[in-house]
């Protein structure tokens, strides 16, 4: 299955870089935990570097974020970014 990701570097609030993925992806089973956890170990396994990471995906006719909470409050703010990479898991 190809996932669609956007991996991107922003300055943090304490002056350094953050790295961080975000996932087109929602768990068919429930478990977001195991999908996150499957997709960032993708990434890295690609040579991405990820400090952060979450899943966006839609639910309810609203787009939802879920994973690491600096990274979520970051995405509801300034909405979903372009997609930059497919990865294959």
């Amino acid at each position: 299955m190809k996932v669609n990701m956007a991996h991107l570097r922003e300055r943090s609030t304490t002056g350094g870089w953050i790295n961080f993925a975000v996932f087109d992806a929602k768990s068919t089973n429930g478990n977001n935990d195991q999908l996150l956890y499957q997709l960032t170990k993708s990434a890295e396994s690609a040579g991405l570097r990820v400090d952060q990471s979450a899943l966006v995906f839609p639910s309810a006719g609203r787009i939802q974020f879920y994973g690491s909470k600096n990274l979520v409050s970051y995405l509801s703010k300034n909405g979903v970014p372009h997609w930059t990479h497919t990865i294959n898991v």
